[in-house]
Protein backbone atom coordinates (compact mmCIF):
# COMPACT_ATOMS: atom_id res chain seq x y z
CA UNK A 1 0.00 0.00 0.00
CA UNK A 2 1.09 3.56 -0.64
CA UNK A 3 2.18 5.98 2.07
CA UNK A 4 -0.72 7.09 4.25
CA UNK A 5 -2.92 4.21 3.08
CA UNK A 6 -4.20 1.66 5.57
CA UNK A 7 -6.43 -1.43 5.43
CA UNK A 8 -9.96 -1.15 6.83
CA UNK A 9 -11.46 -4.51 5.84
CA UNK A 10 -10.25 -7.74 4.23
CA UNK A 11 -13.03 -10.20 3.47
CA UNK A 12 -14.45 -12.65 0.95
CA UNK A 13 -17.43 -12.21 -1.33
CA UNK A 14 -18.72 -11.91 -4.86
CA UNK A 15 -18.50 -9.16 -7.44
CA UNK A 16 -19.61 -8.47 -10.99
CA UNK A 17 -19.62 -5.72 -13.59
CA UNK A 18 -23.21 -4.83 -14.50
CA UNK A 19 -22.59 -1.81 -16.74
CA UNK A 20 -19.60 -1.18 -19.01
CA UNK A 21 -19.07 2.08 -20.90
CA UNK A 22 -22.66 3.06 -20.16
CA UNK A 23 -24.21 -0.17 -21.50
CA UNK A 24 -25.85 -2.83 -19.34
CA UNK A 25 -24.33 -6.30 -19.54
CA UNK A 26 -27.08 -8.91 -19.86
CA UNK A 27 -25.07 -12.08 -19.17
CA UNK A 28 -23.61 -10.88 -15.88
CA UNK A 29 -22.28 -13.57 -13.57
CA UNK A 30 -20.67 -13.38 -10.15
CA UNK A 31 -16.97 -13.94 -9.56
CA UNK A 32 -15.92 -15.33 -6.18
CA UNK A 33 -12.88 -13.91 -4.48
CA UNK A 34 -11.31 -11.50 -2.04
CA UNK A 35 -12.48 -7.96 -1.26
CA UNK A 36 -9.96 -5.56 0.23
CA UNK A 37 -10.99 -2.10 1.42
CA UNK A 38 -8.52 0.61 2.38
CA UNK A 39 -9.00 4.29 3.11
CA UNK A 40 -8.25 4.95 -0.57
CA UNK A 41 -9.58 2.10 -2.68
CA UNK A 42 -11.50 -1.15 -3.05
CA UNK A 43 -9.66 -4.10 -4.59
CA UNK A 44 -11.61 -7.14 -5.81
CA UNK A 45 -9.52 -10.16 -6.78
CA UNK A 46 -10.42 -13.60 -8.16
CA UNK A 47 -8.78 -16.29 -10.27
CA UNK A 48 -9.70 -14.18 -13.30
CA UNK A 49 -7.63 -11.23 -12.12
CA UNK A 50 -8.16 -8.16 -9.97
CA UNK A 51 -9.69 -4.72 -10.28
CA UNK A 52 -8.94 -1.60 -8.28
CA UNK A 53 -11.69 0.94 -7.60
CA UNK A 54 -10.34 4.23 -6.18
CA UNK A 55 -12.79 5.63 -3.63
CA UNK A 56 -12.21 9.07 -5.17
CA UNK A 57 -13.67 7.79 -8.47
CA UNK A 58 -16.95 6.48 -7.02
CA UNK A 59 -19.71 8.82 -8.25
CA UNK A 60 -22.68 6.93 -6.89
CA UNK A 61 -23.41 4.35 -4.23
CA UNK A 62 -26.65 2.43 -4.51
CA UNK A 63 -28.55 -0.75 -3.84
CA UNK A 64 -30.33 -3.00 -6.32
CA UNK A 65 -29.27 -3.24 -9.96
CA UNK A 66 -30.57 -6.58 -11.25
CA UNK A 67 -29.76 -7.15 -14.94
CA UNK A 68 -30.66 -10.85 -14.70
CA UNK A 69 -31.95 -13.53 -12.33
CA UNK A 70 -28.43 -14.61 -11.44
CA UNK A 71 -27.79 -11.19 -9.89
CA UNK A 72 -31.33 -10.75 -8.48
CA UNK A 73 -30.95 -13.98 -6.49
CA UNK A 74 -28.34 -12.33 -4.24
CA UNK A 75 -30.09 -10.57 -1.38
CA UNK A 76 -27.57 -7.81 -0.57
CA UNK A 77 -24.87 -5.99 -2.48
CA UNK A 78 -23.57 -2.49 -3.18
CA UNK A 79 -23.72 -0.87 -6.62
CA UNK A 80 -20.67 1.30 -7.25
CA UNK A 81 -20.85 3.78 -10.14
CA UNK A 82 -17.41 4.62 -11.52
CA UNK A 83 -17.37 6.80 -14.65
CA UNK A 84 -19.64 4.91 -17.09
CA UNK A 85 -19.32 1.57 -15.31
CA UNK A 86 -21.29 -0.05 -12.49
CA UNK A 87 -19.64 -2.66 -10.27
CA UNK A 88 -21.65 -4.87 -7.91
CA UNK A 89 -19.94 -6.02 -4.72
CA UNK A 90 -21.50 -8.54 -2.32
CA UNK A 91 -19.35 -9.14 0.75
CA UNK A 92 -19.80 -12.12 3.08
CA UNK A 93 -21.05 -9.65 5.71
CA UNK A 94 -22.91 -7.00 3.71
CA UNK A 95 -23.71 -4.68 6.61
CA UNK A 96 -20.11 -4.70 7.83
CA UNK A 97 -18.78 -3.95 4.34
CA UNK A 98 -21.32 -1.22 3.64
CA UNK A 99 -20.57 0.55 6.93
CA UNK A 100 -16.83 0.21 6.29
CA UNK A 101 -17.15 1.89 2.88
CA UNK A 102 -18.97 4.85 4.43
CA UNK A 103 -16.36 4.94 7.18
CA UNK A 104 -13.56 5.03 4.60
CA UNK A 105 -15.09 8.03 2.85
CA UNK A 106 -16.72 10.00 5.68
CA UNK A 107 -14.96 9.22 8.95
CA UNK A 108 -13.18 12.25 10.44
CA UNK A 109 -14.06 14.40 7.43
CA UNK A 110 -15.03 18.04 8.01
CA UNK A 111 -18.47 19.22 6.92
CA UNK A 112 -20.67 22.12 7.98
CA UNK A 113 -23.80 21.75 10.07
CA UNK A 114 -26.70 23.88 11.19
CA UNK A 115 -28.36 22.27 14.20
CA UNK A 116 -31.15 22.56 14.84
CA UNK A 117 -32.13 24.42 11.68
CA UNK A 118 -35.80 23.78 12.50
CA UNK A 119 -37.27 22.65 15.84
CA UNK A 120 -40.94 21.85 16.41
CA UNK A 121 -41.76 23.35 13.01
CA UNK A 122 -40.13 26.69 13.88
CA UNK A 123 -37.10 27.91 11.93
CA UNK A 124 -34.19 28.55 14.30
CA UNK A 125 -31.66 31.37 14.15
CA UNK A 126 -28.75 28.92 14.12
CA UNK A 127 -25.35 29.58 12.57
CA UNK A 128 -23.45 27.22 10.32
CA UNK A 129 -20.42 25.71 12.01
CA UNK A 130 -17.74 23.14 11.27
CA UNK A 131 -18.56 19.54 12.12
CA UNK A 132 -16.24 16.53 12.28
CA UNK A 133 -18.06 13.41 11.08
CA UNK A 134 -18.01 9.95 12.64
CA UNK A 135 -19.64 6.88 11.08
CA UNK A 136 -21.35 4.43 13.43
CA UNK A 137 -23.24 1.22 12.61
CA UNK A 138 -26.63 2.93 12.45
CA UNK A 139 -25.85 6.61 12.76
CA UNK A 140 -23.79 9.57 11.63
CA UNK A 141 -22.36 11.53 14.52
CA UNK A 142 -21.07 15.09 14.20
CA UNK A 143 -18.85 16.89 16.68
CA UNK A 144 -19.59 20.60 16.23
CA UNK A 145 -17.02 23.35 16.71
CA UNK A 146 -19.14 24.70 19.60
CA UNK A 147 -18.53 21.46 21.49
CA UNK A 148 -22.04 20.12 20.88
CA UNK A 149 -22.37 16.50 19.75
CA UNK A 150 -25.14 15.63 17.27
CA UNK A 151 -26.12 12.03 16.52
CA UNK A 152 -28.32 11.28 13.51
CA UNK A 153 -29.65 7.82 14.28
CA UNK A 154 -31.14 6.10 11.22
CA UNK A 155 -34.18 4.95 13.23
CA UNK A 156 -34.96 8.59 14.13
CA UNK A 157 -34.96 9.90 10.55
CA UNK A 158 -38.24 10.56 8.75
CA UNK A 159 -37.01 12.41 5.67
CA UNK A 160 -33.89 13.42 3.74
CA UNK A 161 -34.06 16.16 1.12
CA UNK A 162 -31.51 18.27 -0.74
CA UNK A 163 -31.65 21.89 -1.77
CA UNK A 164 -29.37 24.54 -3.21
CA UNK A 165 -28.59 27.17 -0.58
CA UNK A 166 -26.12 29.99 -0.11
CA UNK A 167 -23.79 29.03 2.74
CA UNK A 168 -21.21 31.58 3.83
CA UNK A 169 -21.50 33.32 0.47
CA UNK A 170 -21.23 30.14 -1.64
CA UNK A 171 -23.93 28.16 -3.48
CA UNK A 172 -23.90 24.67 -2.02
CA UNK A 173 -25.96 21.49 -1.89
CA UNK A 174 -27.59 21.32 1.55
CA UNK A 175 -28.91 18.04 2.97
CA UNK A 176 -32.00 18.61 5.13
CA UNK A 177 -32.44 15.76 7.61
CA UNK A 178 -35.78 15.54 9.43
CA UNK A 179 -35.49 13.49 12.61
CA UNK A 180 -36.59 13.20 16.24
CA UNK A 181 -34.46 14.50 19.07
CA UNK A 182 -35.93 13.49 22.39
CA UNK A 183 -39.63 14.28 21.96
CA UNK A 184 -39.09 17.08 19.42
CA UNK A 185 -39.17 16.88 15.62
CA UNK A 186 -36.16 18.78 14.29
CA UNK A 187 -34.22 19.38 11.10
CA UNK A 188 -30.45 19.29 10.90
CA UNK A 189 -28.83 20.77 7.80
CA UNK A 190 -25.50 19.49 6.49
CA UNK A 191 -23.27 20.59 3.64
CA UNK A 192 -19.72 20.14 2.42
CA UNK A 193 -17.80 19.04 -0.67
CA UNK A 194 -20.00 17.51 -3.38
CA UNK A 195 -18.66 13.98 -2.87
CA UNK A 196 -19.08 14.10 0.91
CA UNK A 197 -22.68 15.24 0.44
CA UNK A 198 -23.35 12.38 -1.98
CA UNK A 199 -22.16 9.75 0.50
CA UNK A 200 -23.88 11.46 3.44
CA UNK A 201 -27.21 11.54 1.63
CA UNK A 202 -26.86 7.89 0.60
CA UNK A 203 -26.15 6.82 4.19
CA UNK A 204 -28.93 8.90 5.75
CA UNK A 205 -31.49 7.85 3.11
CA UNK A 206 -31.52 4.41 4.72
CA UNK A 207 -33.23 6.05 7.70
CA UNK A 208 -35.87 7.54 5.41
CA UNK A 209 -36.45 4.10 3.88
CA UNK A 210 -36.95 2.55 7.32
CA UNK A 211 -39.52 5.19 8.27
CA UNK A 212 -41.65 4.26 5.26
CA UNK A 213 -43.03 1.40 7.38
CA UNK A 214 -45.58 4.08 8.25
CA UNK A 215 -47.31 3.37 4.94
CA UNK A 216 -48.04 -0.21 6.08
CA UNK A 217 -49.82 0.81 9.28
CA UNK A 218 -53.60 0.62 9.62
CA UNK A 219 -55.68 3.44 11.07
CA UNK A 220 -56.06 1.42 14.28
CA UNK A 221 -52.26 1.04 14.48
CA UNK A 222 -51.88 4.82 14.13
CA UNK A 223 -54.55 5.45 16.79
CA UNK A 224 -52.57 3.35 19.26
CA UNK A 225 -49.33 5.13 18.38
CA UNK A 226 -50.92 8.57 18.79
CA UNK A 227 -52.42 7.54 22.13
CA UNK A 228 -49.02 6.38 23.39
CA UNK A 229 -47.43 9.57 22.04
CA UNK A 230 -50.01 11.62 23.97
CA UNK A 231 -49.08 9.90 27.22
CA UNK A 232 -51.97 7.44 27.52
CA UNK A 233 -51.04 4.34 29.55
CA UNK A 234 -50.99 1.08 27.52
CA UNK A 235 -53.56 -0.35 29.95
CA UNK A 236 -55.95 2.55 29.25
CA UNK A 237 -55.68 2.42 25.46
CA UNK A 238 -58.59 -0.03 24.79
CA UNK A 239 -61.06 2.34 26.49
CA UNK A 240 -59.32 5.43 25.03
CA UNK A 241 -59.67 4.33 21.39
CA UNK A 242 -62.89 2.31 21.85
CA UNK A 243 -61.52 -1.14 20.99
CA UNK A 244 -61.51 -4.38 22.97
CA UNK A 245 -58.44 -5.56 24.86
CA UNK A 246 -57.70 -8.50 22.51
CA UNK A 247 -57.65 -6.20 19.47
CA UNK A 248 -55.26 -3.79 21.17
CA UNK A 249 -53.05 -6.72 22.28
CA UNK A 250 -52.82 -7.82 18.62
CA UNK A 251 -51.86 -4.27 17.61
CA UNK A 252 -49.16 -4.22 20.30
CA UNK A 253 -47.81 -7.53 18.96
CA UNK A 254 -47.64 -6.12 15.42
CA UNK A 255 -45.94 -2.90 16.52
CA UNK A 256 -43.35 -4.84 18.53
CA UNK A 257 -42.60 -6.99 15.44
CA UNK A 258 -42.22 -3.83 13.32
CA UNK A 259 -39.75 -2.44 15.91
CA UNK A 260 -41.93 0.61 16.53
CA UNK A 261 -42.53 -0.01 20.24
CA UNK A 262 -40.45 -1.76 22.88
CA UNK A 263 -42.03 -4.31 25.19
CA UNK A 264 -41.56 -3.30 28.83
CA UNK A 265 -42.87 -6.43 30.54
CA UNK A 266 -44.82 -9.54 29.69
CA UNK A 267 -48.12 -8.09 30.84
CA UNK A 268 -48.08 -6.25 27.52
CA UNK A 269 -46.90 -2.90 28.67
CA UNK A 270 -45.11 -1.10 25.87
CA UNK A 271 -43.35 2.20 25.41
CA UNK A 272 -42.68 4.16 22.24
CA UNK A 273 -39.11 4.01 21.00
CA UNK A 274 -37.53 6.76 18.88
CA UNK A 275 -38.84 5.29 15.65
CA UNK A 276 -42.34 5.02 17.05
CA UNK A 277 -42.27 8.64 18.29
CA UNK A 278 -41.22 9.71 14.83
CA UNK A 279 -44.09 7.86 13.12
CA UNK A 280 -46.66 8.95 15.72
CA UNK A 281 -45.60 12.59 15.34
CA UNK A 282 -46.09 12.37 11.58
CA UNK A 283 -49.49 10.67 12.00
CA UNK A 284 -50.67 13.45 14.32
CA UNK A 285 -49.51 16.08 11.86
CA UNK A 286 -51.63 14.40 9.17
CA UNK A 287 -54.82 14.68 11.24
Amino acid sequence: MSEGEYKILDTKGRFAQAVKDGRSINDVSWSQGRILLSNRRIIVASNEGKRTIPLSKIEGLGGRHDPNQNIAAVSSYLSLKVDNDVMLVSASDHEEFQTAVYEAVLDQKIAQAKHPAVAGGVVQDTEWQKARLKVEDDAIAAALKSGEFVRLDLDDISGVETDQRTVNGEKKVVIQVSHVEGDTSVQTHLTGPKRICMFLKSFLAEGERRSQTNADLSEADKEVLMALYSGVSPFEIPAFIGKDVDTVEEIFERLVELDIVDEVRVRREVTLNSRGRNIASEAMNDQ
